[in-house]
C-alpha cells in the first residue's frame, strides 16, 4: 500500500481548481504523452521550468533596448481603437514616462476592456518585449497591465515550462504552484553525511526552489536543487534494480547442461571462425543456464558482431536439455529475419525453428500452436505475438529477446512467464554508454561482444552536400552498371507541409525515371507480403537499389549491398545513422556510405556526422550520443521499456549514478528489507518515483 502521506500528490490533476476533464486531458498529453491518461500531482511536481522571465529590469522608456523583456512605470495618455471594419488594424493605448511616449499595441483587442484597464490620467506597471520602429518604441500585448498596489504584490521573475497546444500558461502556472502546497515534509532516504556533504535541502525544499529558479543558472542539472531531485530519482532506481535483482537471484531456477549434440553440428556449419568475445559470451551463458539461479543476462553488440549466433547456441543448449527457446524481436521484418538467419544453421543440429508473427492467422496459426504446446517446435520466433494468451510452451526453458529498448520490462517478464523458471537473454545493438547500463540495465549480468567476425570490410563514410545530388545518382547508376546493390534511406514516408525531407514514396519515384524496374521500395504502412516482396526482389537481385524508410534500421540482413545512401543525414541520430550503416559492410567487399545532408549544417549535427566518418566503435558513437542527445533518444522513445527519467540527465549527472547506485548497495546490506527508519523512508521514496513493485517483490520474499 502507498504510504497515505503521499496520497495528496497521487491525486489526478482533475481535483485542483480550475481543471475539468478537458484541461486534464490536455495535461495528461504534455506530461505523459497521452490524453489517456490521468496525468496526477506528482506529475506536475516533476515538469520542472526550462526558463525564466526576469521582469526586474524596470528602465525608462528612452533606455529600454530593443528586443528585451523590460517593466515600465506608465501614465496613460490616450486611446486610439482600430477601425471596425478592419480588425487586422490594432488598438493602441499611448502612455508615458519623464524620457518619452510608448504605444501600448492588441491585436483583436475589446476596447472597453482596454478603457477599464488602463483609464486615462492613471498609473500602471506594463512588462512585456520592448520593440522599436522607426525610431519609436512599442510593445505589443504587455504580458502584465498592473496598478501599483497589485504590482508590490507580483513576483517579477517567472518560471518558464514546456507546454502544449491548447493549454493557458496561465493555468500550468496555477496549477504546479497548487501541487507545490500539496507537497509534505517526507522522511529522509539520503545518507545524512552524504546529505552534508552535498549541501542539498529537504526533497521538499528542493522541489519548492526547482520551481522558483531566481537565476538561469538555477536552471542547469548541476544546480542544488535539480541535484538533489536528480538523486532521488537515480536513488529509487538504483534501489529497485537491486532488489529486483536479487528477487531473481534468490527465484528458485533450472540448471540446463547441454551435450554438445546440437551445438557441435551449428558451430561447425558456420562460415566463420567464433571470436574470442562469442566464445567468452557462450561461456558466460552456460554457466548461467547450468547454475540453479534464473538467468538474467545483457548480451550488447556492435552492429554485425554475431549477436544472433550467440543466441542461436544458447536457444540449442537448453533444447540439448531438453527444453524449448523462444526469440522475440520488435517487428515483423526483424523476426522473419532472424527466422531467414537461424534456419539453415539450425537444420545442422536438427532444430525445429518456426515463425509466429501477426500475420499467421487460421488453421496455419492454430496448426502452429499446437506443436509449440506439445514441443514438436524447438524453438519459436516471433513478435509481440509469442506472449500473448492463446500461446502455451511445453517447456519454455529460455527466452531471448532482441532489441530490448523497445520492449517494455512487462513484456519481458509476461514472455518469461510463459515456462517455469525461464533463464532470460537479453540482446541489443544499440551500445549502451556505461552511466545508462548502470540506470537501465542495473539487474542484469552482461556481456559485450566487442570484435566483428572476420571478413568484415571497413566503411568508406563521406558526408556529402544535398547539391551534390545529381553526382550521387551518377555515382549510383555507375555502381549498378558494376552489379552493385544500393540501400537509398529516406526519414519519411511522404511529403509533410511542415518538412521539406525527401519522401520514401517520390524519391523511388525519381529514381524510377532513370533506373525503371531496378528500384523497389520499403516503407512501414506498405501491406507485409508487399514489403516481403520488394525485400526478396532486393534480395534476389531484380531489384538493385532499395530506397526504404528507417524500417530496415535493424534487422535486414543483404550481404552483397556494398552502397548505403542516406538523405537529409542531419536529421537521424547518431546511433540510427550507425545502425544504418551496419546494414552494408557485412560481406568481404568494399562498402561505401555517403551521408547526404542540407546546408547550412548546425553545430550538433555538423559533430555528429564527424563522429560517424571517423569512427565505426558502436561503443564510441553511443558515448558521444550521449553527450550531444541525452539518455532518453539514445535508448528510444517513451515507449521504450527504459525507466524514463523525469529529472536525470544522464550526460551531466553521471557521477550522480555512481553515487545512487553504491548508496542503494550499502543501504540493502545495512537494511536489506527496508525495515529501519531511513529503509521506510526509501520505501516511500519507491513509491513516489513509481519504481513501488520493488516494494512488492520485498513483501514476497
Amino acid at each position: 500500500m502507498r504510504p497515505d502521506i503521499l496520497n495528496p500528490l497521487f491525486r489526478p490533476v482533475t481535483s485542483l481548481e480550475g481543471i475539468g476533464p478537458k484541461l486534464g486531458a490536455i495535461l495528461g498529453r504534455l506530461l505523459l504523452g497521452s490524453e489517456d491518461e490521468d496525468a496526477r500531482v506528482v506529475d506536475l511536481l516533476f515538469h520542472l521550468p526550462t526558463g525564466i522571465v526576469d521582469r526586474r529590469h524596470m528602465p525608462e522608456i528612452a533606455l529600454a533596448p530593443q528586443g528585451a523583456i523590460v517593466t515600465l512605470k506608465v501614465r496613460i495618455d490616450r486611446h486610439q481603437p482600430g477601425p471596425r471594419n478592419n480588425p487586422r488594424i490594432p488598438c493602441r493605448v499611448f502612455a508615458h514616462d519623464e524620457t518619452g511616449e510608448i504605444a501600448l499595441t492588441f491585436f483583436h483587442a475589446n476596447p472597453a476592456w482596454l478603457e477599464r484597464a488602463m483609464p486615462v490620467g492613471a498609473t500602471r506597471y506594463v512588462s512585456g518585449r520592448m520593440e522599436w520602429f522607426g525610431g519609436r518604441p512599442s510593445m505589443v500585448h504587455p504580458d502584465f497591465i498592473v496598478g501599483e498596489e497589485e504590482f508590490a504584490a507580483m513576483p517579477l521573475i517567472e518560471p518558464v515550462y514546456p507546454m502544449t497546444a491548447g493549454l493557458p500558461r496561465k493555468v500550468l502556472q496555477k496549477a504546479i504552484a497548487a501541487a507545490l502546497q500539496s507537497v509534505p515534509d517526507l522522511g529522509e532516504w539520503i545518507d545524512t553525511a552524504f546529505l552534508a556533504e552535498r549541501g542539498w535541502s529537504s526533497f521538499r525544499d528542493a522541489i519548492q526552489a526547482a520551481h522558483r529558479p531566481e537565476t538561469e543558472s538555477d536552471l542547469g542539472p548541476l544546480a542544488p536543487p535539480r541535484a538533489r531531485l536528480a538523486f532521488d530519482e537515480l536513488l529509487a532506481n538504483q534501489v529497485a534494480l537491486a532488489v529486483t535483482r536479487e528477487h531473481m537471484r534468490r527465484a528458485a531456477g533450472r540448471a540446463h547442461h547441454g551435450d554438445g549434440r546440437i551445438t557441435g553440428p551449428i558451430v561447425a556449419a558456420l562460415p566463420f571462425e567464433l571470436t574470442g568475445s562469442q566464445k567468452q559470451a557462450l561461456a558466460d551463458i552456460a554457466a548461467d543456464l547450468g547454475s540453479s539461479h534464473r538467468m538474467l543476462r545483457l548480451l550488447q553488440g556492435d552492429v554485425g558482431s554475431g549477436k544472433t549466433v550467440v543466441a542461436l547456441l544458447a536457444m540449442a543448449t537448453v533444447v540439448e536439455a531438453g527444453g524449448q527457446a523462444a526469440l522475440m524481436a520488435p517487428t515483423e521484418v526483424l523476426a522473419r529475419q532472424h527466422f531467414e538467419t537461424i534456419r539453415p544453421l539450425a537444420e545442422a543440429g536438427a532444430l525445429r525453428v518456426a515463425l509466429l508473427t501477426g500475420r499467421e492467422r487460421g488453421k496455419e496459426r492454430s496448426v502452429l500452436l499446437e506443436k509449440v504446446a506439445h514441443g514438436t517446435v524447438d524453438i519459436l520466433i516471433g513478435t509481440h505475438a509469442l506472449f500473448q494468451a492463446g500461446v502455451s510452451f511445453r517447456d519454455l526453458a529460455l527466452a531471448v529477446v532482441d532489441e530490448q529498448h523497445r520492449f517494455g520490462v512487462h513484456q519481458r517478464l509476461a514472455l518469461a512467464a510463459k515456462g517455469d523458471a525461464t533463464d532470460i537473454l537479453v540482446m541489443t545493438a544499440t551500445p549502451i554508454p556505461r552511466t545508462l547500463m548502470l540506470t537501465c540495465f542495473g539487474d542484469m549480468d552482461v556481456s559485450a561482444l566487442t570484435e566483428k567476425p572476420p571478413g568484415r570490410t571497413p566503411i568508406d563514410t563521406r558526408a556529402i552536400p544535398l547539391e551534390r545530388l545529381d553526382d550521387v545518382i551518377d555515382r549510383v547508376g555507375r555502381a549498378i552498371a558494376d552489379g552493385k546493390k544500393i540501400y537509398w534511406v529516406c526519414p519519411l514516408v511522404q511529403e509533410s507541409e511542415e518538412t521539406d525531407l525527401a519522401a520514401a514514396t517520390e524519391r523511388a519515384a525519381a529514381l524510377r525515371e532513370r533506373f525503371g524496374e531496378a528500384v523497389a521500395l520499403v516503407h512501414g504502412q506498405m501491406k507485409p507480403t508487399e514489403r516481403d516482396a520488394a525485400m526478396e526482389r532486393f534480395r534476389a537481385g531484380e531489384a538493385r537499389i532499395l530506397v526504404a524508410t528507417t524500417v530496415i534500421e535493424v534487422g535486414v540482413d543483404v550481404p552483397d549491398a556494398t552502397i548505403m545512401v542516406i538523405e537529409h543525414a542531419e536529421r537521424f541520430g547518431l546511433s540510427q545513422l550507425h545502425q544504418l550503416r551496419g546494414r552494408i559492410g557485412r560481406g568481404r567487399a568494399a562498402s561505401t556510405c555517403l551521408l547526404l545532408y542540407k546546408t547550412p549544417l548546425g553545430e550538433v549535427a555538423r559533430e555528429r556526422l564527424k563522429v560517424v566518418r571517423d569512427t565505426e566503435d558502436g561503443f564510441r558513437i553511443a558515448e558521444e550520443d550521449l553527450g550531444l542527445r541525452g539518455g532518453g533518444e539514445v535508448l528510444g522513445t517513451r515507449q521504450s521499456g527504459m525507466p524514463l527519467f523525469h529529472l536525470v540527465d544522464p550526460g551531466a549527472h553521471a557521477d550522480l549514478m555512481e553515487a545512487a547506485r553504491d548508496a542503494a548497495r550499502l543501504l540493502l546490506i545495512a537494511d536489506p528489507e527496508l525495515a529501519s527508519g531511513r529503509g521506510q523512508a526509501v520505501r516511500t521514496l519507491l513509491y513516489l518515483f513509481s519504481r513501488d513493485a520493488a516494494v512488492r517483490l520485498l513483501r514476497a520474499g
